[in-house]
């Protein structure tokens, strides 16, 4: 092969990712995802939340754990305050997802509040797995606009099952909430500090369930993270500091 015909090559082979792989990967996750909303809308509907109320909070929270948190706090005789606190504590991660996809995406600064508003996990995680900004840009939109429709969708749907079925417990759908929490926390918990600030976050929640009032117990699960990540900063200093007293012993110091 000339040089010439090699050069040609390099500059007709597609940089990244095809446009269609990435819109089809988004379409995935946005589908697959935004179909669990009818398990909110049973979820809330069978908390006491009117259709507009369970609606409002799919079109203006838009977090679904952050939604589950709070309509699971109020279905058990929570406070609103401590249930909404708990949510909002909950969602405090999304900020953290802002300042990665701010640098990543690269949000005209007209578009950032509306931008914003779709910053979750999904679109985070397909937003993070593209090799170009191009690709990024696309696997946020796809997911968040997607995502978005068919939450809210499926959200009204649930609601409007709920209140025609009459009694959600009666028909175990009262377990719809938490066993689809799980289903979108599990895949997450890939490391092996993920896994342990989880079932020290199951350890406290439960302890305190029978003591605390409902929705105290989801705060005081949230002290895992930061107990855990304590605990390892302790463990890492020590093994600095033994490492150092090794190598000063062996240069005789």
């Amino acid at each position: 092969m000339s040089e010439q015909t090699a050069t040609a090559d390099i500059r007709t082979e597609p940089a990244g990712k095809p446009d269609r792989a990435v819109v089809r990967d988004a379409l995935g996750v946005g589908i697959a995802v935004g179909l669990s909303g009818f398990a909110f809308g049973v979820t809330s509907a069978g908390a006491g939340l009117s259709i507009l109320q369970t609606c409002a909070l799919s079109l203006l929270v838009f977090t679904g754990a952050s939604q589950f948190a709070l309509v699971g706090a109020l279905a058990a005789g929570g406070n609103p305050f401590t249930a909404a606190a708990g949510a909002f504590f909950l969602g405090t991660r999304n900020a953290f997802y802002g300042l990665r996809l701010s640098q990543l995406l690269a949000v005209p600064r007209v578009m950032r509040p509306l931008a914003a508003h779709f910053v979750i996990d999904e679109t985070t995680a397909v937003s993070l797995a593209q090799p170009t900004r191009r690709a990024a840009r696309i696997g946020f939109t796809v997911t968040g606009l997607t995502l978005y429709v068919l939450w809210n969708l499926t959200t009204l749907l649930g609601a409007l099952g709920a209140e025609a079925i009459g009694d959600t417990a009666a028909w175990g759908l009262d377990a719809a909430g938490p066993a689809v929490f799980l289903a979108l926390l599990a895949p997450m918990l890939r490391t092996t500090t993920e896994r342990i600030v989880a079932a020290l976050a199951v350890v406290l929640g439960l302890g305190f369930l029978p003591v605390l009032p409902a929705g105290v117990p989801v705060l005081m699960a949230a002290l895992a993270a930061p107990a855990v990540l304590w605990l390892q900063g302790r463990r890492t200093a020590g093994a600095e500091d033994k490492t150092a007293m090794t190598g000063d012993e062996r240069t005789g110091r």
